[in-house]
């Protein structure tokens, strides 16, 4: 009886755990024009715009997962100062072809080394180059599958 006690106990305590974890829901990232981030993050990195509620001209919302949200707030007064340990990450199946696309837009690159317009060969194998958006905001981009 004491054990069964325990077990359901120990389930609905580890139930609650589980239902109390935090996820994910947004990134905001502020910027000094909103225009030219949003075509950086819509026509370079390829996100999809999503409906956002204020309709004030000072937010651009973009869907970034399943419930995760990347939003644009205007207002910033100068261009971030950040390092590149400091970055937001996005997926892409192919870096080279990511990098072509970079390419045709004249946008410069870098290994986490700061090798200009080389790529990152991770021990896991997994390729990454990095790269600022206009406000100097560092961003990732690699071949992960997970």
């Amino acid at each position: 009886m004491k054990k069964a006690f325990f077990l359901v106990f120990f389930m609905s305590a580890a139930m609650t755990v589980s239902a109390q974890r935090a996820s994910l829901n947004h990134i905001a990232l502020y910027v000094q024009d909103l225009q030219e981030a949003t075509v950086f993050y819509r026509d370079i990195l390829g996100l999809d715009t999503i409906p956002e509620p204020f309709h004030d001209g000072k937010h651009t919302w973009f869907s970034v997962g399943p419930k995760s949200h990347l939003h644009l707030i205007a207002g910033a007064k100068s261009r971030q100062q950040g390092d590149i340990n400091t970055h937001i990450c996005f997926s892409v199946p192919s870096v080279e072809a990511f990098i072509e696309r970079l390419k045709k837009a004249g946008l410069e690159f870098r290994s986490w080394q700061g090798e200009k317009n080389k790529i990152t060969l991770r021990v896991d194998g997994v390729k990454q180059i990095y790269l600022q958006d206009p406000d100097g905001h560092w961003v990732e981009v690699n071949d992960a599958k997970s």
